[in-house]
């Protein structure tokens, strides 16, 4: 990247302009929730999806947010004299953040997206222009060094990152630094890198307009731009994970064959992960002919790490490469042309037997254990965000289970947690359910079907009894065998322990 291109951004040598224009920005309520109040929900949604024309009409008038949405969100340029009483239009001339265009009018040079933090944080993310809304496509934007603003994939890492306190903090590919300015809010110390030097300068603007400490920031691929011996206690990376001929675009494409990339930044983290340490990612792979997904998967972990990997969906190659073409506007450009690239696609899929691409989260967590717990599974079923705190609690709760073999289990007490509700399917008028189903609301909003013993168990737990002394009250209760019920029954236990429905008590 030439100093040339990077000069055509803002400074990132002047955080009194970018303090200022941030106190600005927040003045005339431009933040998150003043957007959705101002534009309504239906043009809110419609910014995501490329569509500005309901967001062009509500902002017709002359209102300060109004003006602020149409010159950092929509592009339009705005009176010089219009602006001056709203923001710090000298410094944001000088050192980049607007430009004179027509005359008498000035335009952003970069868009500034209002973001809401985790705990109601009023921040900025800066991207390049046309990119704030929509991604790529929605501009036509070919250029491979893009850095691109707010999307969906951003804001489900976000939402998945466990967010304990930590001493150091990695996120890798950066782009715009959302990741790292999540970071910031808990991490000391924070590492971001990227292999595009605009995505940095970006990133930089990022933190410095959202108010965030810096970062250290580091131009580079994966882990490259580290010492031999770096750890840290959180890495996160919404890597360019689209498997793709070739490597046309730098946000997306990650110039590795197939999921190389993907699969090499997993396996890689875990030396690069102090104990008790996690690593969360973002990750396509593919679905190769012959092989089981879940057990290619599997073989990717590094050793000395238990990992959670949640597969939320899954294309065709047909439609993964419909999406991505799309993604980067390809479908609005010459018809040839889209075609020849759709057709090099599936030519990439052939030659490699893939028949279909997943998509979903990795998360893995530093620890030695003799035996690894790996937990590969298909979730495509909403989910409440935030999960971090779902995520942490899933890998303490493998501890708690790893350290306690059946007759220790029996001697816990237990809890049904919080939002746990049971649901009898079965015919009307039938004397007994077919099967019983306890359904979570919150988290990861799971269902799992259980007998009569263990509904009545789970329906019992209090933290009063201890497992044991329950499933004895249920074995005189129905009839059984103590002993046998005592046997059969730890494995349904740690079922529903392993997945959040019972929490232990003491």
């Amino acid at each position: 990247m030439s100093n040339a291109s990077l000069s055509a951004l803002p400074a990132t040598d002047r955080p009194d302009v970018a303090a200022r224009l941030r106190d600005a920005l927040l003045g005339a309520a431009f933040t998150a929730d003043g957007l959705l109040e101002l534009l309504g929900a239906p043009a809110y949604a419609a910014l995501a999806r490329t569509e500005t024309v309901p967001a062009l009409r509500a902002t017709r008038g002359d209102p300060p947010l109004e003006m602020l949405v149409r010159l950092f969100l929509l592009q339009q340029p705005v009176p010089h004299a219009r602006v001056e009483g709203v923001l710090p239009v000298a410094g944001c001339l000088e050192s980049g953040w607007l430009t004179r265009v027509g005359g008498d009018e000035v335009a952003a040079t970069v868009d500034v997206r209002p973001y809401g933090g985790l705990d109601g944080e009023d921040w900025f993310i800066v991207s390049d222009l046309g990119c704030a809304v929509g991604g790529a496509g929605g501009i036509g934007r070919r250029d491979e060094a893009v850095v691109l603003g707010v999307g969906g994939a951003s804001t489900t890492l976000a939402g998945i990152t466990v967010r304990t306190p930590v001493s150091s903090a990695l996120d890798l590919g950066t782009g715009s630094g959302i990741q790292a300015l999540h970071a910031a809010q808990h991490a000391t110390r924070v590492t971001a890198t990227d292999v595009n030097p605009r995505a940095l300068h970006i990133a930089a603007l990022t933190l410095a307009l959202s108010g965030a400490p810096d970062a250290d920031l580091r131009e580079g691929s994966l882990f490259e731009p580290l010492s031999d011996d770096e750890k840290f206690d959180l890495i996160v990376s919404n890597p360019p994970f689209v498997i793709s001929p070739g490597a046309r675009l730098t946000y997306r494409d990650g110039g590795m064959g197939g999921d190389d990339l993907c699969r090499t930044l997993v396996q890689r983290a875990g030396e690069r992960l102090n104990e008790g340490g996690f690593a969360q990612f973002l990750a396509n792979w593919e679905h190769l002919e012959g092989e089981d997904w879940q057990e290619r998967l599997q073989s990717w972990v590094p050793h000395g790490c238990d990992a959670w990997i949640v597969q939320r969906e899954v294309q065709d190659v047909t439609q993964y490469a419909e999406l991505w073409l799309r993604d980067a506007g390809d479908h609005r450009g010459d018809v040839a042309e889209y075609q020849a690239r759709y057709d090099a696609w599936l030519d990439e899929f052939e030659a490699r037997k893939v028949r279909a691409v997943g998509f979903g989260w990795i998360t893995l967590r530093k620890r030695g254990a003799a035996v690894p717990s790996i937990t590969v599974e298909e979730w495509p079923h909403p989910v409440e965000q935030p999960l971090g705190d779902t995520v942490r609690a899933h890998f303490e709760r493998l501890d708690y289970l790893r350290s306690r073999d059946d007759a220790a289990l029996l001697e816990e007490r237990f809890r049904l947690a919080a939002e746990v509700v049971q649901e009898q399917v079965g015919l009307p008028g039938a004397e007994d359910p077919e099967h019983v189903v306890l359904r979570q609301n919150r988290g990861m909003r799971r269902a799992t079907k259980v007998d009569t013993v263990g509904a009545g168990f789970a329906g019992v737990c209090d933290g009063s009894l201890t497992a044991g002394r329950i499933l004895d009250a249920i074995a005189q209760l129905v009839g059984e065998d103590p002993v046998l019920l005592r046997d059969r029954t730890p494995a349904q236990i740690r079922l529903l322990v392993e997945q959040g429905f019972l929490e232990p008590a003491g």
